[in-house]
């Protein structure tokens, strides 16, 4: 098949799979003449970068987890390391996403204590009290 079958089969544009085939990822591609013909397996290929890129990775990784062995079969162990590398990736995004959401939280209350004039915490850290006296400075007379 040509590239435009392929792009249609595999929802990518030409020029994707044009970039695709220079980064490697498509391994040996047979010629025609001037025209480059694709087989069923170029589909699937196409179809796996397309889906790690929608898992979030970046072209590069791609390149990195597509290695292929000296018979050109992809190597399915670097394969299984790259995704325990975005796997863990996405752990510690996930771990400081929810430590920003905590310190937004934690602003977000204080606000609302400056805003009611009565601040909650008894005894307030020092920053607390740093914050509680600037609300004070805030408030209109």
């Amino acid at each position: 098949m040509y590239i435009g079958e392929l792009a249609k089969l595999s929802g990518a544009s030409a020029k994707a799979i044009r970039h695709y085939e220079s980064l490697g990822l498509l391994g040996r591609v047979e010629r025609q003449g001037v025209y480059r013909v694709y087989g069923q397996q170029d589909v699937q290929v196409v179809q796996w970068i397309k889906q790690a890129q929608s898992l979030g990775f970046r072209l590069a990784e791609i390149v990195a987890a597509f290695q292929r062995d000296a018979d050109g079969q992809l190597d399915w162990r670097e394969m299984s390391r790259q995704i325990e590398l975005k796997r863990s990736a996405v752990q510690q995004e996930v771990a400081r996403l929810q430590a920003l959401e905590a310190c937004l939280t934690t602003i977000h209350l204080e606000i609302n204590e400056c805003l009611s004039g009565e601040p909650l915490a008894a005894e307030p850290s020092p920053e607390q009290a740093k914050f509680y006296a600037f609300c004070a400075d805030s408030q209109p007379a």
